[in-house]
């Protein structure tokens, strides 16, 4: 497995190599959809992608933790964080199965 991360310069190059775009407008592309996706979430919306899942925003409550090296009992605040649930087609996939295949 590569530890390479995907960037959007990774993205735009995929999508002027396979869709035929010019760099710019690749580019241009994939920062408008990342930026709609990013919107959404902001304003509380789910967002789902057919066969890869569904990114949305959870609201957490705030709870008291503990500094692991003290010991200490801290508040941690409420915050919102944001959560991704694939979808079964994009488990199949990682773990080497046929995407229309169940467990």
């Amino acid at each position: 497995m590569s530890n390479k991360t995907l960037t959007r310069a990774d993205l735009a190059e995929t999508v002027h190599r396979d869709i035929g775009l010019s760099r710019t407008e690749s580019a241009e592309m994939v920062n408008t959809v990342l930026d709609l996706v990013s919107e959404a979430l902001v304003q509380g919306q789910s967002v789902k992608l057919s066969s890869f899942g569904t990114f949305l925003v959870r609201a957490k409550r705030e709870r008291l933790g503990r500094n692991p090296k003290t010991g200490e009992e801290v508040p941690i605040t409420p915050r919102r964080v944001l959560v991704f649930r694939p979808s079964q087609v994009m488990k199949n996939v990682i773990n080497g199965l046929e995407p229309g295949t169940e467990d």
